[in-house]
């Protein structure tokens, strides 16, 4: 998103409007940075970017719209180019992480299987997606019919859910994971904490990188901020 060099409106407001509910700066509505109407068929997604909106200051920063950013992106891209998107997405069960297992030392193994062997059990049983795993990084090739039913998953999903469901799959490296958190089925701090058991286990072992655990500070906050616009589509 483009944002405006300086603050133009004095107000901010969630509308009934053509196509949904929009976002009015004033009496202007507010359009994606294609043209498009900015519109979302929930009122609590559009009351949440007007109040990003309202909350600017003369120098608006769009590091603080993740939600009108969201919404531009399900407009702007997910929608138009949906078949791209879920391809996407899907392609993760391909490779998902929760199944390259470590092959030591025993304390990571029982780690992983601890966190990661239950949302396996819950995608078969739940999603149809009966998936294999293997050790270290050699590629590991999933059943055709387990990769079907998850990419159907992906598919059930409207392109505003896509959007979110693109960010939760990709910072976390794992489909399975990412859909589990859209179903409700784990917490989003939670499936946060699984996707990185590896990383917290070497940081116990050796320590931690200061810059790279500041990077990973920044994508758990979009990967719980993507849960929390899940929320918004369900009000």
């Amino acid at each position: 998103m483009k944002a405006p060099a300086r603050k133009f409106w004095t107000r901010a407001e969630a509308r009934e409007g053509e196509g949904g509910w929009i976002v009015a700066l004033d009496d202007r509505p507010l359009r994606t940075p294609l043209g498009v109407p900015f519109a979302a068929p929930w009122r609590a997604v559009a009351e949440a970017a007007a109040a990003e909106w309202e909350a600017q200051s003369e120098a608006p920063d769009p590091q603080t719209m993740p939600v009108t950013r969201t919404v531009n992106t399900a407009i702007d891209r997910a929608g138009p180019e949906y078949d791209v998107v879920a391809d996407m997405i899907a392609a993760y069960g391909e490779s998902d992480l929760l199944c390259y297992r470590a092959p030591g030392p025993g304390s990571l193994v029982a780690r992983q299987a601890e966190g990661w062997d239950p949302l396996l059990a819950w995608a078969e049983g739940t999603l149809g997606a009966r998936l294999i795993c293997g050790e270290g990084v050699v590629p590991v090739s999933q059943p055709p019919e387990a990769l079907a039913a998850l990419s159907a998953a992906v598919r059930r999903r409207g392109s505003f859910e896509l959007t979110a469901l693109h960010d939760l799959v990709v910072l976390s490296g794992a489909l399975v994971l990412g859909r589990a958190v859209a179903e409700g089925a784990v917490a989003a701090e939670d499936a946060w904490r699984l996707s990185r058991i590896d990383e917290d286990f070497q940081a116990e072992r050796w320590g931690e990188d200061a810059e790279a655990a500041a990077a990973a500070e920044r994508r758990r906050g979009d990967f719980l901020f993507a849960r929390r616009f899940l929320s918004l589509l369900s009000q």
